[in-house]
């Protein structure tokens, strides 16, 4: 498929699994990737040496530092010129009990925010120019959490709803020219999901109607169709959870 052939992507967060995952689908429908990480540089190479095609970039970007995000728009504005899509994919969290008022302490609460909702925008901020021209699409990956107030501690649920409130927000504001969406999972088979017992993975499977939590692959399809297909949507928040607030 090249239905994105000749477009650019920048991925933030793009070394993790959803990160990849999200690379790979749009590298296999002919987009040039621009793979951004914080700290681990190893898997943001691992993920852009796994893309088809070519003429990729790896970049670390914190998106908590907004100088960070002003040079790396420059540096996508001087190796391709344009940008068409941008994928808010970097977050952060910390398991908390949620009446455990006192374990989520300021500190804790203002890295969350910073990074989770505040990244997000500094990331469009500096990027939503490149976009103007040709016009693009911006995918925040947001999570059911900031529906339905259940998930790893009671500030990233809060940061998430923040986002889709942004989402919403900025998708009146960016247009005509930029569509903004949320694509919005469940729990994800990754790296902190299998941390969790499997007792309590097995519990959410269980009360999810289509039977399992979601892989990456699923939260990546909903990101190219998004991009590619739901062409007159924007504002929208897109539920890729198996049915789980029905359960």
């Amino acid at each position: 498929m090249s239905t994105l052939s000749g477009k650019v992507a920048v991925v933030t967060g793009g070394g993790g699994g959803i990160g990849r995952a999200i690379c790979q689908r749009l590298a296999s429908a002919g987009a040039q990737l621009v793979v951004t990480y914080n700290s681990d540089q190893d898997k943001a190479r691992a993920t852009a040496n796994s893309l088809a095609g070519g003429n990729h970039l790896v970049l670390r970007c914190p998106v908590d530092d907004s100088e960070a995000q002003l040079a790396l728009a420059n540096a996508v504005s001087e190796k391709y010129g344009r940008l068409d899509i941008l994928v808010n994919n970097a977050g952060i969290s910390k398991g908390v009990a949620h009446d455990d008022l006192d374990g989520l302490d300021d500190d804790l609460i203002d890295r969350i925010f910073r990074v989770n909702w505040r990244g997000a925008f500094a990331s469009i901020r500096a990027l939503a120019p490149l976009m103007r021209a040709e016009g693009g699409v911006i995918i925040n990956i947001s999570s059911i959490a900031g529906r339905t107030g259940v998930g790893s501690n009671v500030a990233y649920c809060a940061s998430k709803a923040a986002m889709d409130s942004m989402t919403r927000s900025l998708a009146r504001s960016l247009a005509p020219r930029i569509r903004v969406l949320s694509v919005s999972p469940g729990w994800v088979n990754g790296d902190y999901a299998q941390s969790m017992p499997r007792a309590l993975i097995a519990e959410q499977e269980a009360k999810t109607p289509l039977g399992r939590i979601a892989e990456a692959d699923d939260v990546a399809e909903a990101v190219y169709a998004a991009v590619a297909q739901l062409r007159f949507s924007t504002g929208d928040i897109i539920p890729v959870d198996g049915g789980r607030p029905l359960g």
